[in-house]
């Protein structure tokens, strides 16, 4: 027992926190122009079929579902580029700590987002199958095409975004009860003590477009390399 005390000590305590990008551009679309970038837009698209018939507007228990999905991308992608900045001997130029963030920062919206919408047996199963499925997809797509894999992401945060819209349009609108904001969201974007799920989705939002945009940049990067 006093073992597993002193080892526990090496376990970093500190809370997660972020903040909120008020700035982040929301309206942005890379068009798709080479055959890599139109089979990973085919490929969002029909998830987002998927995600639209299933869910409907229910925008909550989609978020809970689809940010189990978002939080996979990062970590094997950060897995792909510690293992190559290994094996090349050379520095990673940031993309590990980036992608990990990424990874981190999309399971802390599901962490949010399960306070929220409350899954229900059926949905939770829903995730450990979805996981599982995408997991080993998204590890061999990064293996042979990283292209094409950091293009899906860019696509997949367009879709994100314009769902996060939807939801917080529902929530003005009066569809979705503005219900206060949950404490794991409140302590981790420092958000006021009485902020609302509003203003969980306006960050949310916010955090999917820079995920976006570093993802599509990532693509501009490797074709740089490769010119």
């Amino acid at each position: 027992m006093q073992n597993r005390v002193r080892a526990m000590q090496y376990v970093d305590p500190r809370p997660l926190i972020r903040q909120v990008n008020y700035e982040a551009v929301i309206d942005s679309h890379v068009a798709p122009e080479t055959v890599s970038d139109k089979v990973a837009f085919a490929f969002v698209k029909l998830l987002r079929f998927f995600a639209d018939t299933f869910f409907a507007k229910r925008y909550g228990h989609r978020a809970v579902v689809l940010e189990t999905v978002a939080a996979v991308p990062g970590m094997v992608g950060g897995l792909w580029q510690h293992l190559k900045a290994l094996r090349y001997m050379r520095d990673d130029e940031g993309w590990i700590r980036t992608l990990l963030d990424e990874a981190e920062n999309e399971r802390m919206h599901l962490m949010t987002f399960i306070e929220i919408a409350q899954p229900n047996r059926f949905e939770r199963a829903l995730i450990v199958a979805v996981q599982l499925v995408f997991y080993n997809f998204y590890f061999f797509l990064y293996l042979f095409a990283p292209r094409t894999a950091h293009r899906v992401v860019g696509y997949f945060e367009e879709e994100a975004v314009i769902s996060y819209t939807g939801y917080l349009a529902e929530v003005d609108a009066g569809g979705h009860e503005n219900v206060p904001a949950p404490q794991i969201a409140i302590d981790y974007w420092q958000l006021p003590q009485d902020a609302r799920l509003r203003d969980v989705i306006i960050a949310v939002r916010a955090d999917e477009a820079e995920h976006r945009d570093v993802n599509h940049g990532f693509v501009e990067a490797i074709d740089a390399k490769r010119a």
